[in-house]
């Protein structure tokens, strides 16, 4: 199982430590949960059991990271694995009133 992730809060232009993450399946189920290190970094995270390929729901709190300071309290991110044995890197670069996310290497 490779999948990772890298929050940036593009406006403090420093990684967004301490950010709640979930990965859900379609219908769901919480599969793996984590916090974002102090490099804004999470990886390693999901157990092996639950990674096929197949859709899956990953999702930010961005509410905890930001306060009441942002416009977005949670970022959902809705991708599609086609390959268990690739690595999945799907970072996030955030600001109070926007986001954008992307596959990553």
């Amino acid at each position: 199982m490779t999948l990772s992730t890298h929050v940036l809060d593009t406006a403090r232009g420093q990684p967004a430590a301490g950010v709640p993450v979930r990965l859900e399946s379609p219908d769901g189920r919480r599969l793996a949960e984590g916090v974002t290190d102090h490099d804004g970094r999470l990886r390693d995270w999901v157990p092996i059991e639950h990674w096929r390929a197949g859709g899956y729901r990953l999702v930010f709190d961005t509410a905890a990271y930001l306060d009441a300071g942002g416009f977005f309290p949670e970022v959902a991110v809705v991708f599609q694995v086609a390959d268990p044995r690739q690595h999945y890197h799907v970072p996030l670069l955030l600001s109070p009133f926007g986001y954008t996310v992307y596959r990553g290497s």
